[in-house]
């Protein structure tokens, strides 16, 4: 078994580092709020220690889970920072959503003193992180990744690693720019069966195991019809991730017409006040009452 560091204990973080110290890793984590990670010793064992450095001094490895570019330079660089702790040849694994030009600014300091670095976002949301059922993401040299696959794998379904260090954050804006369009296309199909005066849950039973079925489908449909959207990712997140991929569509030329017409209406919902309502909200601005 691994010594291992997590650092980062949100929604995503806190079940995961759970995951990996039930899998028998001696887990050592790190938070911002220290109350955070205090309630995940007492929920989980292992420890907690107040700065990055300290938890990942003497780990195999170390995984960090924050919100963006800026949170994840933080806790990596500086005196107090990750890397400042890692010995020769251990591994930096960064499920945080963030850019690839980070993820390779990151895999070039590391490499310096010998520590390996892979970029491996995830997609599956907070049940997803709960139930260890994530889809994982990853960049970076192939030996390196093999040292860490075992360890990702205790809060994993899949895990695929896709290229150098950079693919698993560029394969996460792909995930994005499709969860973008089939929310919108999933909003306005339940809207128009609705108006139709269907019975929208036969009509999901005759659609859903078709062309037109999907992950979104199957877990959204029916909050999205009760107007539950107190749970899963938040829209608030989807745009700091949006803004990602416009940045990175614009130095590589792509075109995203649907998903800037997506990121507008994520951007009304956030006017209204409803940031931290989930991605599935979409369908609200479609509604007459």
């Amino acid at each position: 078994m691994a010594a291992c560091a997590f650092i980062g204990l949100g929604v995503m973080g806190f079940p995961m580092a759970g995951h990996l110290q039930a899998a028998g890793h001696q887990t050592t984590v790190y938070n911002r709020t220290t109350s955070r990670a205090e309630a995940w010793v007492e929920a989980h064992g292992g420890s907690s220690v107040p700065t990055p450095r300290e938890a990942a001094t003497g780990a195999d490895a170390v995984m960090v889970c924050v919100g963006n570019d800026d949170d994840l330079r933080f806790v990596v660089f500086g005196e107090d920072g990750a890397l400042a702790g890692m010995a020769e040849g251990s591994t930096l694994v960064d499920h945080t959503t963030a850019s690839a030009e980070v993820a390779r600014e990151i895999a070039a300091v590391a490499s310096e003193i010998g520590v390996g670095f892979v970029d491996a976002p995830v997609s599956g949301g907070q049940a997803g992180a709960q139930n260890g059922q994530l889809s994982i993401m990853c960049g970076g040299d192939p030996d390196v990744f093999a040292t860490v696959e075992p360890l990702i794998d205790s809060y994993a379904k899949a895990i695929v690693l896709v290229g150098d260090v950079g693919s698993g954050q560029l394969t996460k804006m792909v995930n994005q720019v499709c969860i973008g369009g089939l929310i919108q296309g999933l909003a306005e199909a339940l809207d128009f069966s609705r108006r139709a005066g269907l019975d929208t849950d036969k009509v999901l039973a005759a659609i859903s195991q078709g062309a037109s079925g999907s992950w979104q489908m199957e877990n959204r449909a029916r909050t999205m019809l009760d107007r539950h959207f107190d749970h899963g990712f938040a829209l608030d997140w989807m745009r700091k991730d949006f803004g990602i991929v416009f940045d990175e569509a614009e130095r590589i030329g792509a075109t995203l017409p649907v998903t800037a017409m997506v990121d507008q209406f994520y951007a009304r919902l956030q006017r209204e006040g409803h940031g931290r309502w989930d991605t599935s909200s979409l369908i609200e601005l479609l509604r007459d009452d």
